[in-house]
């Protein structure tokens, strides 16, 4: 199994995102590179802040997500309402979990600042293993969604 290498990953991002200023654009590119990076990663996608207190899908790869989802409901909604990191390693034993998908038994959801600190969106990483992510995931994917969003 490939467990991905942070450090280059961030590099190739950097590369690839830099000078670009659409948030869409820096979604979809992140999306589509963390996703091929690591294979617990079974679900990596975007949800975007669109209105107080709602989330609407963004870039994503993997099978068919949530299209909406409000602040008060999923781990998705935890992460943006409290725009804390939510590291979930059995998604049945979440209150309130909303099953998109059959197949996920955990996730990382990480919450996405703009360069003024105003939360745009959520990164949602699904995985069809238990426990998968871990602190060192999340503070890894916190500083490479840093380095994008709030550069």
């Amino acid at each position: 199994m490939a467990v991905v290498d942070y450090d280059y990953l961030a590099k190739v991002i950097e590369s690839l995102t830099h000078g670009e200023t659409d948030e869409v654009a820096l979604m979809a590119t992140l999306a589509c590179e963390l996703h091929h990076s690591d294979d617990r990663f079974d679900w990596t996608g975007f949800y975007r802040v669109v209105e107080p207190n709602l989330l609407k899908i963004g870039p994503y790869q993997g099978g068919h997500g949530c299209l909406v989802i409000p602040f008060d409901k999923g781990v998705c909604g935890a992460a943006a309402k409290t725009q804390t990191t939510q590291l979930v390693d059995d998604v049945e034993a979440f209150s309130g979990h909303i099953a998109c998908s059959s197949t996920t038994k955990s996730e990382i959801v990480l919450p996405v600042f703009d360069k003024n600190k105003k939360l745009i969106g959520v990164l949602d990483i699904d995985s069809n293993q238990s426990a998968a992510f871990n602190k060192n995931d999340q503070h890894a994917l916190e500083a490479i969604l840093k380095s994008v969003f709030e550069a």
